[in-house]
């Protein structure tokens, strides 16, 4: 995404076409771990709010929940064109405050305790 602004409801709507487009070029690709399914529910959300499919908790594969979180902060941690980094402890707070609503509660709490032994994103 490069425009430097809002997206307006039908650029947004073409936004959330992606995952299904990705799935279908990769889903005749084999792979050792569900990478086209992946893919498809990475923007899925534990409360069915998510999209393409509005699939909701135990639905979800637990590798998606997991790219999921790590979307998150790597989208909220860095720059982009619409608006500046908002850093990882911004991250941080929001998958902590939607933990079990938006996100899989134990996968916020690995990425949480990831953070916390250390670890820190690499630098552009």
């Amino acid at each position: 995404i490069s425009k430097p602004g809002k997206l307006n409801e039908l650029e947004f709507n073409l936004i959330k076409t992606h995952p299904q487009v990705r799935f279908n070029l990769l889903k005749g690709i084999e792979f050792p771990w569900p990478i086209a399914r992946m893919v498809l529910q990475h923007h899925a959300r534990m409360d069915g709010s998510g999209y393409p499919q509005g699939l909701r908790g135990e639905e979800i594969c637990i590798e998606a929940k997991i790219l999921c979180v790590a979307d998150i902060v790597e989208a909220m941690s860095s720059h982009r064109p619409y608006r500046p980094a908002l850093g990882i402890e911004k991250a941080l707070k929001q998958i902590r405050e939607d933990k079990g609503t938006q996100f899989d509660p134990n996968v916020v709490d690995a990425c949480l305790k990831v953070f916390k032994e250390g670890y820190e994103l690499p630098k552009d």
